[in-house]
């Protein structure tokens, strides 16, 4: 076996080590389906335990891991991400935003359900988040700084972020962006809860150090954009079956992308320039540090 076939298998192993905590806590930490109100908490558990990546998640507890912390600890912070992640996608799919019928190949939750339903499903997710992160016994952070870590996923969630992002992206519909705008766009849409992924994890880990932190946060914002790039070229090259939702929606949707800005093969080589970015800011981190350097890899090369 190579040596690139074996860095794909560990990273493979390790995804699945922390997809599979993620998946439990998140498990434990939604409502049983049996209790009331029945037909809604069926509904959150639909729309977030179904197949899904959990990026978001994984960046938590990679993260931890560069500082050595325990998984409890941080199962809090994977947990909140994952949620509000949850709910974007549940509010995201409805027909007044982009009237998506198919998620992470199944019928979105507002055609599972209905629309009311899933209005509610993402405003119990995003109020269970903030509930889970302010309660949990096992993040053992000061006062304070429990209280920091909550503005952090406020911020990321908010105008200043990833629903800020989403506005953006609809007045966007039909129009061409610069790359500028296009960038900025992306940093608030999808940049910001996976730089407040990674910045929980640090957090959660009781780091202090500013220097760790700048690191950390320009690596962030690299993945975050290189993550948005690769999801454009998946919309014209991915296919249905593998991406989980229908292929060339965006361009349907007539929504500014890299691909049609740039070309396809400039659109290619800014997501591997940004990942080469995200693995540079991580030089003053030793191998703890691997796992994070191995998303920034899958984050430019998954197929869905």
């Amino acid at each position: 076996m190579s040596s690139t076939q074996t860095l794909a298998q560990t990273l493979a192993q390790t995804l699945a080590r922390h997809q599979a905590r993620a998946d439990a806590a998140l498990n434990q930490w939604l409502p049983r389906s049996d209790l009331p109100p029945v037909t809604l908490h069926e509904a959150m558990r639909y729309a977030v335990l179904g197949p899904g990546k959990r990026i978001r998640p994984v960046l938590v507890y990679a993260t931890g891991e560069v500082f050595a912390t325990p998984d409890a600890v941080l199962d809090s912070s994977a947990v909140a991400v994952e949620l509000i992640h949850a709910y974007s996608l549940v509010h995201d799919d409805l027909p007044a935003m982009d009237n998506d019928d198919l998620r992470r190949g199944r019928p979105t939750c507002h055609k599972a359900y209905d629309e009311a339903t899933a209005i509610l499903v993402g405003d119990a997710l995003q109020a269970l988040a903030f509930d889970v992160l302010a309660s949990d016994p096992a993040l053992a952070v000061d006062t304070g700084l429990r209280v920091a870590m909550l503005r952090e996923l406020a911020v990321a969630s908010g105008s200043r972020g990833m629903a800020g992002g989403q506005a953006i992206d609809l007045a966007a519909v039909g129009k061409r962006l610069s790359l500028d705008a296009l960038e900025n766009m992306h940093l608030y849409k999808t940049g910001a809860l996976i730089r407040a992924s990674v910045r929980l994890g640090f957090m959660a880990s009781g780091q202090t150090d500013a220097s760790h932190a700048e690191r950390l946060d320009i690596y962030a914002r690299a993945i975050g954009l290189a993550f948005q790039v690769q999801d454009d070229i998946l919309d014209v090259e991915g296919e249905t079956e593998v991406i989980g939702k229908p292929q060339g929606s965006d361009q349907d949707r007539d929504k500014p992308t890299y691909p049609n800005l740039l070309g396809m093969t400039e659109a290619k080589a800014t997501a591997r320039r940004l990942c080469d970015e995200a693995i540079d800011a991580l030089s003053c981190f030793d191998a703890r540090a691997d796992t994070l350097r191995q998303i920034a890899e899958y984050i430019v090369k998954r197929d869905r």
